[in-house]
């Protein structure tokens, strides 16, 4: 029930993002709606076609096979055969920070990539239900789903630069018409993407939570995930990444950019780690009662 919960929120936040583009579109005509959200789904369709090898690459990612690391691939073969998924090409990163990320369009593209200090860390209990969780951004097309949400907002933010340039520089017949309208443009210029930009971030946390869900079901042990993302969480306090980078930090299963607050909160890709914990508990409860 509560994954399905999840997914409502998700095609909720998607809703919520359409209807201010949609509203954006309206302020300026069907003509420029049109422009700009080709011009969004263009470059969103190129990121979604090659940001795999971009994002590994940018972090420098290594390709490993099972003769390197075969635990590792051990633990990706079960979980991938237990969600119905081709296995995914497995990565590592030289990185003493712990942290690890998925990527790829589908699921027979998928990639997973952990860094040294992930592997170092935690657990082989821990690591299987990290290595659970990316599986299961994999199996939920979340790099689709991001895609969409990216497309959308951008579009947004590309019709909020029309409105503002045509606000401050339009010229009216009727000076308090043009008052009104210079005023109610910038207004909606600047509240929109905004708006969007928050939603995006809302749909990314939501889609943590589902990835969760499927890795503590999956898995059996949702207090192993629990447990890693708190070690994770304080890892992250004491050794940052050797290279951040802010572009990609929504791909990685705790935010590799540390940060606190209500409102740093609010703008963040990921829920907390006491959210997180919090929602994994009854599962853990679950499994428990299924054991005895």
């Amino acid at each position: 029930m509560r994954r399905w919960n999840n997914q409502i929120k998700t095609v909720l936040l998607l809703g919520a993002l359409s209807a201010v583009f949609v509203g954006m579109g309206s302020a300026l005509g069907a003509g420029y709606l049109y422009a700009f959200a080709l011009l969004a789904m263009a470059l969103n369709l190129g990121a979604y076609f090659f940001s795999d090898r971009l994002v590994l690459r940018l972090h420098g990612a290594r390709q490993v096979g099972p003769e390197e690391i075969p635990r590792l691939h051990e633990m990706v073969a079960e979980l991938a055969h237990a969600m119905g998924i081709s296995k995914p090409r497995i990565f590592v990163i030289e990185d003493d920070h712990a942290n690890a990320f998925a990527t790829g369009r589908n699921p027979k593209r998928g990639a997973v990539a952990v860094t040294r200090g992930l592997v170092a860390l935690l657990t082989p209990r821990e690591l299987r239900a990290v290595l659970a969780h990316e599986l299961g951004h994999i199996r939920n097309r979340d790099v689709l789903v991001a895609s969409v949400a990216a497309a959308m907002a951008a579009a947004v933010t590309y019709v909020a630069q029309v409105l503002q340039f045509s606000a401050l520089w339009g010229a009216h017949h009727d000076e308090e018409q043009e008052h009104e309208t210079t005023t109610g443009g910038l207004l909606l210029a600047l509240v929109a993407p905004l708006a969007a930009t928050l939603v995006q971030l809302g749909v990314s946390r939501v889609r943590e939570f589902l990835a969760d869900e499927r890795a503590a079901v999956i898995s059996g042990d949702p207090l192993a995930l629990a447990s890693a993302l708190e070690k994770l969480e304080r890892g992250a306090d004491l050794i940052h990444p050797s290279a951040p980078q802010p572009a990609t930090a929504s791909l990685f299963i705790v935010n590799p950019l540390r940060a606190g607050g209500w409102v740093t909160n609010l703008f963040s890709t990921h829920p907390s780690t006491a959210q997180r914990v919090q929602q994994l508990l009854p599962l853990a409860r679950k499994w428990q009662r299924v054991a005895a």
